[in-house]
This record gives C-alpha cells, sequence and structure tokens, in this order.
C-alpha cells in the first residue's frame, strides 16, 4: 500500500500540479479545496503528511495547522507560502510546520520536503508503536505455540490457513486455554507482523470507559476529558486489535463495533467527526457466542461479523502429552527471566501432571511449574512438592467448552478424571516399570470437585483479607468467575453472605 499526502489548496490548477508532481513520486494523493474538508479528509484517510497552501479563504494554513494538531500534534504538514514572504515562512515554522516550500517551486524540492516528511512520520509512529505495546500490548512478541497432540496439530493448521487473511478471528475455549498466544501467534505469521498489535480486556472496564479505550474521547468530552486521547482502535490502525472477553461487552457498543467490523469507522466519544481505520480484529471468549444469541444477549449481526473465521482452543486434559511439553517449555522460561539452568521434574512428578485434569487448563500449569521452579531446592522437582497443589488447586469456571466435531474427543480416561470415576491409570514416563493410580499417588479420598473448589476459594479470600483480584489471580481464574461462583453459593447458603 503506498503512502498516501493529502494536498489542500483553494485552486484547482494547484492541487492538480502538486498531486501530479506527488503521485509521479508514487504516493497516493488525497485532495481537499479547503480547510473543513481537509480535517475531514484527514480523519477519513489517515495521511502521512499533509501538504497546504498558506493563504485560503475562510481557514488559512496557519489555522488549518492549529486544527490539526489539536487531534495529531505528530502529523507532518508542509505549508506553501509566496516568494519573498519571509515572514509568513517564519510565522510557519513558530506554529509546528514540519517545512516549508515558497512558490514558485521546483517539483523535485516538493519531493525532497514531502519525502522527509513522510520519513519523520514513519520514525514517530514506530516509537509510539513500541510505546503503545508496552502500555497495551499483548505480551512476548515471538509467541510459541507448545504442542504436538492431535488437537493442537489441527489448531497449528488452521493458524497456517487463518493468518494470511483479512479476516476477522473469533477464538473459543475455556479460560486458560491459551486464547491470547493463538492471537499474537495468527498476527506474528500476517502480512501485519510488523505493525503494531494492541489489546483490550473488555471485561476489565465499564461500559462508558470500554467505549472511551476503544475509541478514544475529544478534550471535554465529559467530566474528567482534560485531554485528547486516541482510542485502541485509533492507535492499531494498519494493525491487529486483540478484543479479550468479547463476550461481555454491552450492547450499545455492540452496535457501535458492528460498525467499525463492516466500515471501518468510528467517531471519538464528543467528536462529530467521521475516523477511518484499517485494522484487524480479533476476539476472543470463553462463552459459547451461539448459546447467547440465542439468548438474547448478544447480537446476531455482531456476531456473525466476529465469527468469520473461529477457532475452537481444546481444554488441556484433551491434550494428552502435551502436558510434559508444556511444563518443560515453562521450566525454560523461567530459567531464561532468571538466568540459571533450567529444572526438570522427576519420573513421578510427570505422572503426577499427566494424570491431573487441569480445570485451570495451561494457566494453572504454567502456575504451578512457575511455583516449582522457585522452591525446589535442588534441579530434579519432585512429585512430593507438587502433589499438594494438584489436591488444592480449584476447578475453575469451564466457560465455553468447543464442540466435540472441532476438537480430538477427550479419552475415557481424560473423561473419568474430569467426571470422578474410578481411579485413572496413566503410563509412568520416562521408562518407570508400572502404571501410577492418580488416587494411589494421592493417597487420599476423592472430595468432590466443587467441595475442594470451595474451600480453598474460601481460604484464599481469607489470606487476601477478601480482596477478590488478588484471589482470582492467586488462583488462576477471573474476578468475574469468582464473583460468579461466590454468589452462586450464597444463593445455596454454602458460604457466609459477607464474604
Amino acid at each position: 500500500m503506498s503512502t498516501k499526502v493529502l494536498v489542500v489548496d483553494d485552486k484547482q490548477m494547484m492541487r492538480d500540479s502538486v498531486g501530479a508532481t506527488l503521485q509521479r513520486a508514487g504516493y497516493t494523493v488525497v485532495a481537499a479545496s479547503n480547510g473543513e474538508v481537509a480535517l475531514r479528509m484527514v480523519a477519513k484517510h489517515r495521511p502521512a503528511a499533509v501538504v497546504t497552501d498558506l493563504k485560503m479563504p475562510e481557514m488559512d494554513g496557519l489555522e488549518l495547522l492549529q486544527r490539526l494538531a489539536q487531534s495529531d500534534s505528530q502529523l507532518p504538514v508542509v505549508l506553501m507560502t509566496a516568494y519573498g514572504n519571509i515572514n509568513d515562512a517564519v510565522s510557519a515554522m513558530k506554529a509546528g510546520a514540519f517545512d516549508f516550500v515558497q512558490k514558485p517551486f521546483e517539483g523535485d524540492q516538493l519531493k525532497m520536503v514531502v519525502r522527509r516528511a513522510v520519513e519523520h512520520r514513519r520514525l514517530v509512529m514506530e516509537n509510539a508503536n513500541r510505546e503503545a505495546e508496552k502500555r497495551h500490548g499483548s505480551g512476548p512478541e515471538s509467541p510459541h505455540l507448545v504442542g504436538k497432540s492431535p488437537a493442537m496439530k489441527g489448531v497449528a493448521q488452521q493458524i497456517h490457513q487463518i493468518a494470511n487473511s483479512v479476516g476477522t478471528v473469533l477464538i473459543q475455549g475455556e479460560s486458560g486455554t491459551g486464547k491470547e498466544v493463538v492471537a499474537r501467534t495468527i498476527h506474528a505469521h500476517s502480512p501485519r507482523h510488523d505493525r503494531i498489535m494492541l489489546c483490550l480486556n473488555c471485561a476489565a472496564l465499564s461500559s462508558s470507559l470500554l467505549e472511551s479505550e476503544l475509541f478514544g474521547h475529544e478534550k471535554g468530552a465529559f467530566t474528567g476529558a482534560d485531554q485528547l486521547r486516541k482510542g485502541r482502535f485509533e492507535l492499531a490502525d494498519g494493525g491487529t486489535l486483540l478484543l479479550d472477553e468479547i463476550s461481555e461487552i454491552s450492547p450499545t457498543l455492540q452496535a457501535k463495533l458492528l460498525r467499525v467490523l463492516q466500515e471501518g469507522q468510528f467517531e471519538r466519544v464528543g467528536s462529530s467527526i467521521t475516523m477511518q481505520v484499517d485494522v484487524r480484529v480479533i476476539a476472543t471468549t470463553n462463552r459459547d457466542l451461539a448459546q447467547s444469541v440465542a439468548d438474547g444477549t448478544f447480537r446476531q449481526d455482531l456476531y456473525y461479523r466476529l465469527n468469520v473465521l473461529p477457532i475452537a482452543l481444546p481444554p488441556l486434559s484433551q491434550r494428552g502429552g502435551d502436558i510434559t511439553l508444556l511444563a518443560q517449555h515453562f521450566l525454560q522460561q523461567v530459567a531464561l527471566r532468571e538466568g540459571k539452568e533450567a529444572k526438570r521434574f522427576d519420573e513421578e512428578a510427570q505422572a503426577l501432571l499427566s494424570a491431573y485434569h487441569w480445570p485451570g487448563n495451561v494457566r494453572e500449569l504454567q502456575n504451578i511449574c512457575e511455583r516449582a521452579s522457585v522452591l525446589s531446592k535442588g534441579q530434579v522437582i519432585s512429585g512430593g512438592l507438587i502433589q499438594p497443589w494438584l489436591l488444592t488447586l480449584p476447578s475453575s469456571a469451564s466457560g465455553f467448552t468447543p464442540s466435540p466435531q472441532s476438537l480430538t474427543p477427550p479419552s475415557p480416561a481424560a473423561n473419568a478424571a474430569v467426571m470422578g470415576s474410578p481411579p485413572l491409570q496413566v503410563a509412568s514416563m520416562a521408562g518407570a516399570s508400572a502404571p501410577v493410580s492418580v488416587a494411589a499417588a494421592i493417597g487420599q479420598e476423592v472430595r468432590p470437585l466443587e467441595e475442594v473448589e470451595r474451600d480453598r476459594i474460601v481460604h484464599a479470600l481469607g489470606q487476601f483479607n477478601g480482596n477478590r483480584t488478588k484471589t482470582a489471580e492467586a488462583l488462576g481464574i477471573g474476578v468475574r468467575t469468582l464473583g460468579l461462583k461466590l454468589k452462586k453459593w450464597k444463593e445455596q447458603n454454602l458460604v457466609a453472605q459477607t464474604i
């Protein structure tokens, strides 16, 4: 895609002449006959630079420069001034113009100035993107999808097919299954890999704050809006925007999001100027959105716009041998971060990890691996160290469960572990001589999962003095999930009403 430059002049002949010169230099030229039209063109076309005449009726070049600076202070503006009028040139530079050219000018002179302006814009945007990724980004720059199970091979194949498309992606799966990693992998293998990727957790903000985060706001748009702020769609222009937990947005925002997906257009809060952006949206959810549509809580037209390229992620319990691969991967990550030699799990620990039902999925496994790496005194992590954690960690809310047609079905052994059936027999790791029984390894009678979960959550809340955010983080579940569980147990009088 060629770089856009906006040419502003009230004289048609001048617009055509300047436009033709820049087109021959390889730029895409858009033109405006006055300042008001120019402001709308900037919002719609997002040019890399503006070339404007200084002397124009109604709104001159200096006023246009000031108005543009209010919405985008980094947009380079080149002013065309009359020959010999050095005072106008000085005024232009003081007002913030990138440069000026005096009429009549040679085409090569104009092209040189515009080339420097465009390069300046590119460098500024690269720095801004890096800062935005630090504040709002979605994690490591080089995502790594770990897994060799049939289910994950299928996911990897989908990613390969989807990455080069421009369509919207909907990733569905239980909490902790790695939806964000998949989203980053798609971006990293897409034509936009060298552009910005931002993410936003839709469940973490109120509807009014979420609207401002998505679309930005003008100065004075509401109480506390003391300066103009760009939203994620504007910041992610040309790149990718990850909308996490898309199912949590309000009906009003669902309508506004639908318009962006359909037309690529929106207005900042408090503004009547329509912005045009080119953003690829990847949405994630742990709910069954089709069911939410049936229940009337999610717009059907938005669902179809999001569900262009769907990916369903399997829970960790359906990924078989991936568990030990992931465990070693997480131990290596810890070692790399701390500058130490990576530790490893012994055979008993590997058997326990493989047998566990992982209600918190990959996030829970990562939590245990990091804890084990820190607390293990030697280089080999024993089963005795991790056994109590597998006993007491709670089952998280399952949320969305991918359809059996889209995933490799769980083995009978995995189903037995989840449903509390007779003891699961798991093949021993690394050549051990006999199978390991989960019940035997644990050495205790198995309690109902919900009872274990409830006791653990109540205990954790006590440890964190009732702080739900810290409790949820420690347990590897979402704050909203924690709140829903407590609400249900209060209604059943299973926990104190004061929790």
